[in-house]
């Protein structure tokens, strides 16, 4: 028994996105990405629960999931057969797709995570010059500088998030000064709060570097306005677990120390070897295409619109605080809040009792965190607000 061919590959990709929900029978809908409600339908969560929390490890959506088990039964059927047959063709795929749905020349390496990037990129960068962080950036941001360089300055964009301006920021990021390397985070997953990453890098002369985890499929923001992207792609886009991956301006800056497998483009050279999950990897390009599909700005504009819609309704109640700023253009998909009177792993706790599922920022100050995703909609934000509103 063989692996599957060149035409099933294409085939079972075409059909991927045929039928909404995850049954697979033929008297179901035809899968619309112009229609909100089929577009949740192509999700599998449990229907039990309202998911709020579902952008920290990816639901898949229909497409993707059906392109890992495609994968998943060629590799158990002949493993290096079918890599051997497959393996530069289905690269490629995840290539383009992810560069056509984000409009750059198809010049990426892989990783499995943000963090493993950050490490990778931060580990190997040249620069002139001392680093520069913000407050606001993760752990993994700021251990990876800390694993290279020793010591790094952090400088501070905002001091409450509720009040956050995309000007203010602009202005305190110019206290990187002469800096060599800026590390940014593209949206603050313990806030909220969305940089304006293109007018930051505008006035700086650094390396920008900007962690994209929260910001890629949540916003729009051309990933060629910074000098380095590297982003999980295992949250907001819904692509596999385990899979991520760095874009670079130029490669000549960034020094590989891992071996690879496959030499030739810079990208490709940087790219770390080893056998991987290839399965999720190669089922990348269906995540890419299931958004690219849908579009990215109107992607964008609904989960604004969602998240929007659940902070209007908590600035109403009076048991809430909330943290993340109103205006959409220093925010995305996260919404931040405190609940008076409880703290936010109790708060989290009492709203799974009610049948929403949150999270905790995973930060020195921590809020209660809601993710308007694809696969929730208004029913779900009212749902959620309704059940806070009983804390």
């Amino acid at each position: 028994m063989g692996g599957l061919t060149r035409k099933e590959l294409l085939a079972g990709a075409a059909a991927a996105g045929v039928v909404a929900g995850c049954g697979g029978s033929s008297d179901k809908p035809a899968y619309d990405p112009r229609d909100w409600a089929s577009v949740k339908a192509q999700f599998a969560l449990s229907r039990d629960v309202r998911h709020f929390d579902a952008f920290v490890l990816a639901t898949h959506p229909k497409p993707v999931r059906e392109a890992i088990e495609r994968h998943r039964r060629g590799l158990d059927a002949d493993p290096a057969g079918y890599i051997h047959a497959h393996e530069l063709e289905l690269d490629e795929r995840v290539l383009e797709a992810a560069a056509r749905y984000l409009e750059v020349p198809p010049d990426f390496a892989f990783t499995d995570s943000t963090t493993m990037g950050l490490g990778l990129v931060y580990g190997g960068i040249r620069i002139q010059g001392h680093p520069v962080a913000t407050e606001h950036d993760f752990y993994s941001t700021h251990e990876s500088l800390r694993l290279r360089f020793k010591d790094f300055e952090q400088i501070r964009l905002y001091d409450d998030p509720a009040h956050a301006t995309r000007s203010g920021m602009i202005e305190a990021a110019r206290a990187a000064g002469d800096a060599g390397l800026l590390a940014l985070t593209w949206v603050h997953s313990g806030t909220g709060v969305k940089i304006p990453v293109q007018e930051i890098a505008e006035a700086t002369k650094a390396i920008v570097v900007l962690d994209g985890v929260h910001g890629l499929a949540a916003d729009d923001l051309p990933i060629d306005s910074v000098d380095v992207l590297v982003a999980g792609t295992h949250k907001w886009l819904g692509g596999p677990r385990g899979t991520g991956l760095v874009w670079s301006r130029s490669w000549d800056r960034l020094k590989p120390f891992i071996p690879t497998f496959h030499p030739g483009s810079p990208a490709a050279s940087w790219n770390p070897g080893g056998y991987h999950t290839f399965e999720h990897r190669w089922a990348l390009a269906e995540a890419f295409d299931f958004h690219h599909r849908i579009g990215r700005t109107k992607v964008t504009k609904r989960l604004q619109s969602l998240a929007t819609r659940l902070k209007e309704g908590l600035a109403e109640l009076r048991n809430v605080r909330l943290v993340t700023p109103m205006a959409e253009e220093v925010s995305a998909g996260i919404v931040c809040f405190e609940v008076d009177r409880l703290d936010p792993p109790t708060a989290v706790m009492r709203l799974r009792e009610r049948r929403i599922a949150a999270s905790v920022t995973p930060y020195a100050q921590p809020y209660v965190r809601l993710g308007t995703g694809l696969w929730v909609d208004e029913a779900d934000v009212d749902a959620a607000l309704a059940a806070i509103t009983k804390l």
